[in-house]
């Protein structure tokens, strides 16, 4: 793998994570335009631990607030809206792990997002703020969350979309979405650091993984930002038109057996 392809896949991963486009089938795009199907579990660890940083970054001050004050509310929330994708990953992980590395059914998981998307944003925009998140709010966005371990029906989309849902306003249906993703991606990344001690690892340069990794973090924080402010007075429906051209177009690929 070459410093560019990693630094073309860290934008990815970092872009995608956060726009509400799915990264997971992003990455599986990019990948194979590369020909790097098995770019290795190593260089996905460590792309997303670049994301992980971002979110770090923009949230530090609500992170080390729960640090300080583990029963807070705000913990809580969190907590509570882990728990679906926790049940889903380790029940369903080896079933998902499959249609993740076939693509079998990404055109029809992008075009469920942008369903979604577009519903959601038709919803009379809500009044909550982050304080008046519910522990029924926060497992209802979570379990949206959890939906999203299939690889191309986006989290960041089926998270705000569901906060859009519960009637948060849209700021803060993208502030707790974005919030949420920190213990899903350490989940995850745990999950495939467990991985690399007991299957196969690509050999991938240092240099190609610290590209990458940079990559992710900086493109990952540009779009949280621009996402929690895009979101104040813009619509989804933009990313619904993106996700189904997108989903249309892999169909037809598939099914004239190009793809």
């Amino acid at each position: 793998m070459s410093k560019l392809e990693a630094l073309i896949l860290g934008m990815i991963q970092g872009l995608t994570e956060f726009l509400p486009v799915s990264s997971t089938g992003h990455l599986y795009l990019g990948r194979k335009a590369f020909g790097l199907e098995e770019a290795g579990l190593f260089l996905d660890t460590m792309l997303h631990l670049g994301t992980l940083l971002a979110v770090v970054v923009v949230y530090q001050k609500e992170l080390l607030h729960m640090i300080r004050h583990p029963f807070s509310k705000l913990s809580f929330i969190l907590v509570i809206g882990t728990i679906p994708a926790v049940i889903i990953g380790f029940s369903f992980e080896d079933y998902f792990d499959r249609i993740s590395t076939t693509g079998s059914t990404i055109g029809w998981e992008f075009l469920i997002t942008g369903l979604i998307m577009y519903i959601a944003d038709g919803v009379k925009d809500g009044l909550k703020k982050i304080e008046d998140i519910t522990y029924t709010d926060a497992f209802v966005i979570g379990s949206f969350q959890a939906a999203a371990i299939f690889p191309a029906l986006s989290r960041s989309g089926l998270t705000i979309a569901a906060g859009l849902f519960r009637k948060l306003d849209r700021q803060t249906a993208a502030y707790f979405s974005f919030l949420l993703s920190t213990p899903a991606i350490l989940g995850g990344l745990i999950m495939k650091g467990k991985d690399l001690f007991t299957g196969h690892v690509e050999a991938v340069s240092l240099t190609a993984l610290m590209v990458g990794t940079a990559a992710s973090a900086v493109f990952g924080y540009i779009a949280i930002v621009a996402m929690i402010n895009f979101l104040k007075n813009r619509s989804l429906k933009i990313f619904s038109y993106y996700v189904w051209g997108l989903g249309i177009l892999i169909l037809i690929l598939q099914w004239s057996g190009i793809f």
